[in-house]
Formats: structure tokens, C-alpha cells, sequence
């Protein structure tokens, strides 16, 4: 197998099979990230392809600090939020001092043990602007204040629906018989 280094070098010499390459290597992780902020699967695969198109037409000033996985998920995420934000999907902005960090009842998660399947499926029932948020912050390990940026509200609200989005996920998944011992 090639190195990503050797593969990258090819790409910004124009060899197709570098390209192939690379998409192959990280078609499969770019997508499961797109898929858990876009939910309907032509979607997701446009903005796969889109995504990958774009990486390689910018290849040339691509520079492996954070490798080019990374780097092609980055654009394939903005690429989601852009979908989401077309959409015209509104996030729920909280008012000044609607919600405080008190008012998010305390859940013991070590109490609970859930199958995966369990957690997807309570994480698919969560409304759009609190699965973006979840999956952004949880999944993808982006900042809250990135988060923030990215779909164009206050820090504030992106922890507060990330708390109650954990909140949802974990009373689905008790309320849903999800529990196992």
C-alpha cells in the first residue's frame, strides 16, 4: 500500500490512480460523518462526492498538517451545515438566562449499559439542530465555540442543546427499553 504522502505527491502531479486511492481510503469515514448530519442518503452521497472533488481540485495547496483524512471531512462537514442551513432547518436560539447550566437535570450515564444500535437509534430520533449539535461536538470533536461559528449561534446554545440533546438521548434509550444489564 501506498503511503498518504506518496499518494498526495501523485495527486499534485495528476496520476488517477493516487486519486482513487485516496478516495478509497477515506470515502467510507468521510461519509459516516456526513450521514450523521444528513440523514437521507442521496444527500449524503452527493456531498461525499462533492466533498472529495473539492479536496482534490484544491490538492495543490494542501499542506498534511492534520493529514488529508481530516482535511476532506472538514469540507465535507461545511458541506453538511450548508445542506442544513439550505434547508432553512432553524436551531432554537435560547433567550438570555432562559436555561441555566442548573437547569440540565444531572443524569448518572455509568448507570446504563447500551448496545450501539441502541445509541444510534436514540441518537436518529433526536430533532435535526440537536443531532447537528450532538454529532458535531460527540462524534466529530469539534469545540463548542467552533460549533458555534459553524451554524451561527451563541456558545451558550450550543452546550445548552448539546446537554439537553445527551438528555433526550439518555431518556429515549431508558423509556425505550434500550437498557441492558
Amino acid at each position: 500500500m501506498v503511503r498518504e504522502e506518496e499518494l498526495i505527491a501523485m495527486c499534485k502531479r495528476g496520476k488517477p490512480t493516487a486519486y482513487t486511492e485516496l478516495y478509497h481510503q477515506h470515502a467510507t469515514v468521510v461519509y459516516n460523518s456526513i450521514v450523521r448530519l444528513i440523514d437521507h442518503t442521496g444527500e449524503a452521497e452527493d456531498i461525499l462526492q462533492d466533498s472529495f472533488v473539492a479536496a482534490f481540485q484544491g490538492i495543490a495547496g494542501f499542506k498534511s498538517t492534520g493529514g488529508f483524512r481530516a482535511w476532506v471531512k472538514r469540507i465535507a462537514i461545511n458541506k453538511s451545515i450548508d445542506l442544513v442551513r439550505k434547508r432553512k432547518l432553524r436551531f432554537v436560539e435560547l433567550e438570555v438566562g432562559q436555561l441555566s447550566e442548573m437547569d440540565v437535570d444531572p443524569v448518572d450515564e455509568e448507570l446504563f449499559e447500551f448496545t450501539i444500535d441502541a445509541i444510534d437509534n436514540a441518537i436518529a430520533t433526536l430533532p435535526v439542530g440537536y443531532r447537528t449539535i450532538f454529532n458535531l461536538f460527540a462524534i466529530e470533536n469539534i469545540p463548542h465555540a467552533e460549533i458555534a461559528v459553524m451554524l451561527g449561534l451563541e456558545p451558550t446554545t450550543v452546550r445548552t442543546q448539546y446537554h439537553r440533546a445527551k438528555q433526550k438521548i439518555l431518556n429515549t434509550l431508558k423509556q425505550g427499553g434500550y437498557y441492558e444489564k
